[in-house]
């Protein structure tokens, strides 16, 4: 098994499909991480769409995304649904940030977060604008979520240098 990207090491590069929806519409379109460079980038791996603590975990996210443009930085969510499922769990619960779909659970295991038989760990990392792990929080059983207030904070650390 692949070990999680240490603090200060280069994020494994990945190319997936994903939707952005806008509140009416659902745009897609790939995603490569390489394309998130310039600013901080929040990626929030979440086992499954429309389950309990990821819907707790993503709608938290979408309603302080403006706090996350505030500190410059960008929400992805990526599970291994497809982008039909990502669709309907977006309209249905207003998120209008990029969710991925890792089908195959590739970037997971890329980044060390898969567990043999329960799929991936529910995970957060945060990058800097050149896709360097500046923080990372991985769930042992994912029954909670990293808060935004936590993630507020290492944003702010990192745009104070401090990261």
């Amino acid at each position: 098994m692949v070990r999680p990207p240490d603090v200060g090491a280069p994020a494994p590069e990945f190319t997936l499909p994903g939707l952005l929806f806008d509140g009416e519409a659902a745009e897609r379109r790939t995603y490569r991480l390489a394309d998130a460079e310039g600013g901080p980038l929040v990626l929030a791996f979440y086992p499954g769409d429309d389950t309990l603590v990821c819907t707790r975990q993503l709608c938290s996210y979408a309603s302080d995304l403006d706090r996350f443009r505030e500190l410059g930085a960008a929400v992805w969510g990526i599970s291994p649904q497809d982008l039909d499922s990502h669709e309907r769990f977006a309209r249905k619960h207003r998120l209008t940030f990029p969710l991925l779909a890792d089908g195959g659970e590739a970037v997971a295991a890329a980044y060390g977060i898969t567990a043999r038989g329960l799929g991936l760990r529910r995970s957060v990392f945060v990058l800097d604008g050149q896709g360097t792990v500046r923080w990372r929080h991985i769930a042992l059983l994912g029954l909670t979520f990293t808060r935004v207030d936590a993630l507020a904070e290492q944003l702010s650390l990192l745009r104070e240098g401090g990261g």
